[in-house]
């Protein structure tokens, strides 16, 4: 360490002392009345470099330093020695439903190094525990939430709030805004001038939307109204079809059946499909020029659309089953016999189907397009905190790098002081092989370290929370 490097990190922590009232450096006095710990020996991975022998030090949940073995400490200071392992930043799972089952949402996030969570589906009590959590009430990832989810008429979703005109679109984003929604979620079947409403209101009171790509709008003309991000590669294939026109003027014309509402979805499902069989090149260059240039981003959740790609049987003895409350092991065994393929032929079609959305991903992600991670969790077979690590490798094999993979997960998030300090331990490094992020060996946040007893405590608590029934699921204390 230089002598300059030296001084800096002598004044950020002499800073530190001062902040809270103490000299820490100073001789003689008592130990640091702020916790101080510092995870010694350890290679540094986040979106900017990799440092390995470092020292990170850590402080009232900042990242205060980051140097070299010899990093001068506080007296007090609680050293790890984690020489070997592998420090990434804390993950983001941005697409979740279910931060209401709050015993075990929030704890199987943390123990998988999950320390951010985008809530797809919001209402009052959501909010409320966003705001506990951010109290300490409540241990728990930093939790971002959006509006309930708004959709137009013939909507499929149970529970979805409904406008039919511009003016009920913009009277929705003003509710969203003011029952405390971080951002406005937008569905399925919205119409474009609706949208358009939306997407102005969401601009007049300095509220982001995102959610699903319309059926009844282009993905780079919501792009283009604003849409910040787009879930389930749903618009896509479209996008970038030969066939777009065509496929587009049948969309128009699909008859709706009040008997049977999911059909329409199931017909644009297979337009979707069709449309991945006439892929350009040339249009996916051209659409990722207009998100780019609109800040929009794509959350694919490849690992929700695995399990609709594949039959109804392939993951049921999942080990992972054991943290499911038994209503949901009942809603997704019961919920997916509609949607899954059956005949050899539909899964050969939903195999390749699946391969083709995931390739685009990766083409977009190629051309510049920001990919972020989300899971779907709550839907069938995507496990809470679990299954990032799963959509992690997905990408990869789709064709992203481990490291464009991680930038993905972790935000692009840099390490630096200053940072909030959700940082995960590794005992494999995840740029050689991102199953990596999966050997966990402790997570820090929220000023607490999640040892390898203190995750398996939280696992156990888990599976017992499981198996109560609802709502005792939810949390009862802080």
């Amino acid at each position: 360490m230089t002598d300059t490097t030296r001084r800096e990190v002598l004044g950020w922590l002499g800073g530190l002392g001062a902040a809270a009232g103490i000299g820490l450096l100073a001789p003689g006095r008592a130990a640091a009345a702020v916790s101080v710990t510092a995870l010694r020996g350890v290679t540094l991975v986040d979106a900017a470099h990799t440092r390995s022998d470092a020292t990170i030090v850590l402080a009232d949940n900042k990242v205060l330093a980051v140097g070299s073995c010899d990093l001068p400490l506080p007296r007090g200071a609680a050293v790890l020695d984690l020489a070997g392992k592998f420090v990434i930043p804390g993950l983001w799972d941005m697409h979740v439903h279910g931060a209401f089952l709050d015993r075990i949402t929030l704890p199987l996030c943390l123990v998988n190094g999950v320390t951010g969570i985008r809530e797809m589906w919001g209402f009052p009590p959501i909010y409320a525990l966003r705001d506990r959590i951010e109290r300490g009430e409540v241990f728990g990832p930093r939790l971002v939430v959006g509006s309930s989810i708004i959709d137009g008429p013939h909507s499929t979703l149970p529970g979805a709030l409904i406008v039919s005109t511009p003016d009920e679109g913009r009277q929705a984003v003003r509710d969203a805004k003011t029952q405390g929604a971080d951002f406005v979620k937008v569905y399925s079947y919205l119409n474009r001038p609706t949208l358009a409403a939306i997407a102005d209101e969401c601009s007049r009171h300095d509220i982001t939307f995102a959610g699903h790509c319309s059926d009844h709008v282009a993905l780079g003309d919501a792009s283009d109204l604003g849409q910040r991000t787009f879930e389930h590669v749903y618009g896509l294939p479209l996008a970038t079809s030969a066939a777009e026109t065509e496929l587009r003027q049948a969309i128009a014309t699909l008859p709706l059946d009040p008997a049977d509402p999911f059909a329409w979805f199931e017909q644009v499902l297979e337009f979707e499909r069709q449309a991945t069989l006439t892929h350009r090149r040339g249009k996916a260059v051209q659409l990722a020029k207009r998100l780019r240039r609109n800040g929009s981003a794509l959350c694919p959740t490849l690992v929700a659309m695995r399990v609709y790609s594949s039959p109804a049987d392939r993951f049921e003895n999942d080990p992972r089953m054991k943290y499911v409350p038994a209503f949901y092991r009942d809603l997704w065994r019961d919920g997916l016999k509609r949607w899954v393929p059956v005949t050899p032929q539909e899964i050969r079609e939903q195999a390749e189907f699946f391969r083709r959305r995931a390739e685009q991903v990766a083409e977009m992600h190629e051309l510049g397009v920001e990919v972020l991670v989300g899971t779907d969790a709550g839907n069938p077979y995507s496990f809470s905190g679990f299954s990032v690590h799963d959509e992690l490798e997905l990408l990869v094999e789709a064709g992203l790098s481990p490291a464009a993979a991680l930038r993905a997960g972790t935000r692009g998030i840099r390490l630096v002081p200053g940072a909030e300090a959700n940082l995960v331990v590794l005992d494999g490094n995840p740029l050689a092989d991102i199953r990596n992020t999966q050997r966990i060996h402790t997570v820090l946040t929220r000023g607490r370290v999640l040892g390898p007893a203190e995750r398996q405590r939280m696992l156990a608590d888990v599976e017992i929370a499981a198996k109560e029934p609802f709502p005792a699921v939810q949390a009862r204390c802080c």
